[in-house]
């Protein structure tokens, strides 16, 4: 053996010696026979002997009760045992050392030098345990759905046809697609559809694409690993599709979706797969799938702006959400709904509004549909002092609204309705008395065209 071969393998000799000499609570290595061919000075401390004396003595003469004989006897490791020293109840484990089925040593290490530490340690775990098992029910609490079909608030015939529909999609896992003006409430519909399925328990994860720049929202909705791009930093992270794995994906504005990316979300839901950006492993997510828009997704197909095939796939189970302007009968029961949860998360104490203010909010056509009517209730909820909203309350806007009286109004009224009756009578002969694509082709919905022809008695079908 050369000089340079002998001093490498003194360097690793004494390497492992500090390793062992470092382990907390002692370590002593014998031979098969009982022979101590190492022993810590942490052992040596708290047994009250210089650990260098101890080397080359049989194990029985330095430690009282070692069972290191038996160990390399029987070749069986003793995991977590109790050993008593000095009076004192330890933790200990022996594990024999073999080499080709032959026990060459065996290494003894106190793991506790007090039992009581074990039963400290398994207070703690079990607190752990405790706050582990509280953290996991809020957590599925806060990524779990916010609303439930109750939160839906309408007694019109169009909302009570759309709630049956929300029930009858939640039994399923089809696609859903949610459309609807800005502010009618499409994400209540989604969070209320996952809440309603056996999917509940599990996370509702949502993503705006119109609200994520364009070059992040691939590295959202499928994740990245470490370095996949500049800024991507050391951490990989999980995309949003990993995420909803046998909860709900809720993509909401799914119209300003890129179409570069339009292929790629359809490969996800037809694979269920997913792959990380600078990944090279395919992740499967069972996920529900729906998605919201308030832009007419098929004159984007039309306009080239969104794929046909994806439209399709996300169309499965359409819901269509009439704007508020078209069930004022609604206004009312909404409004004292509204203010109820505006009073539990301000503090206030505003009980109702007049019958005036009522008939102001019935009389304005609410561009922005509920979202605008929450403005303007929590603006009016701040200024007041009283417990009623009246109407000199209201915005100028809504102080100032008149009914249009002109000259003729009356035979106006009627032209109207003859006109609206023609079309009506029209587009249903056109649609073979097919009222789903009549009341496509008229731009309404469904429930809308059954209450207009009963209000014209247009018969439900041919000879009737």
């Amino acid at each position: 053996m050369t000089q340079e071969t002998t001093e490498e393998l003194r360097r690793k000799i004494r390497f492992y010696e500090l390793v062992l000499d470092n382990i907390r609570n002692g370590v002593m290595i014998t031979e098969p026979s009982g022979r101590i061919i190492f022993f810590s000075k942490a052992y040596g401390n708290f047994l009250g002997i210089d650990a260098r004396q101890a080397i080359g003595k049989h194990c029985r003469e330095v430690v009282e009760n070692t069972r290191m004989e038996t160990v390399a006897r029987t070749g069986l490791p003793e995991i977590n045992h109790p050993h008593r020293i000095k009076g004192r109840d330890m933790v200990v484990q022996r594990i024999p050392i073999q080499e080709e089925g032959r026990t060459i040593a065996v290494y003894g290490q106190v793991m506790f030098e007090d039992v009581r530490d074990v039963q400290a340690l398994a207070k703690k775990l079990t607190v752990l345990e405790s706050k582990l098992e509280l953290y996991e029910k809020e957590l599925t609490s806060l990524r779990s759905a916010k609303y439930t079909i109750k939160h839906i608030i309408g007694r019109s015939g169009e909302m009570a046809e759309l709630k049956k529909m929300a029930l009858k999609a939640a039994k399923t896992s089809a696609p859903v697609l949610i459309m609807g003006e800005s502010g009618t409430g499409k994400e209540l519909f989604a969070h209320a559809i996952h809440y309603a399925g056996e999917r509940r328990a599990f996370p509702f994860i949502r993503l705006n694409c119109a609200a994520i720049p364009r070059d992040l929202l691939e590295s959202e909705l499928f994740g990245y690993e470490p370095g996949a791009f500049s800024g991507a930093g050391s951490k990989s992270k999980p995309g949003k599709f990993e995420l909803a794995h046998q909860g709900t994906m809720f993509l909401d504005e799914i119209g300003d979706l890129p179409l570069e990316m339009q292929p790629k979300l359809l490969r996800v839901i037809e694979e269920k797969e997913t792959e990380r950006l600078g990944g090279n492993r395919l992740i499967h997510s069972n996920f529900r799938l729906i998605t919201a828009t308030h832009a007419p997704l098929e004159k984007l197909v039309a306009q080239g702006r969104f794929r046909k095939d994806l439209y399709y796939r996300l169309n499965v189970i359409p819901i269509a959400i009439p704007p508020l302007r078209d069930r004022k009968e609604d206004i009312p029961l909404l409004a004292d709904h509204l203010i109820a949860m505006l009073n539990q998360d301000l503090g206030t104490n505003v009980t109702r509004l007049t019958s005036e203010a009522q008939e102001r909010f019935r009389q304005y056509d609410w561009p922005g549909n509920v979202r605008e009517l929450i403005n303007v209730l929590e603006r009016v909820i701040y200024s007041i002092d009283g417990e009623t909203i009246q109407l000199h309350h209201l915005p100028i806007f809504l102080q100032t609204i008149r009914r249009k009286t002109v000259p003729g109004s009356a035979s106006l009224k009627r032209l109207k309705e003859e006109t609206e009756k023609e079309a009506l009578a029209l587009a249903i002969q056109k649609a073979h008395y097919n009222k789903n694509r009549a009341a496509r082709d008229l731009g309404i919905h469904r429930t809308a065209l059954y209450k207009k022809m009963k209000k014209y008695e247009i018969p439900l079908a041919p000879g009737r």
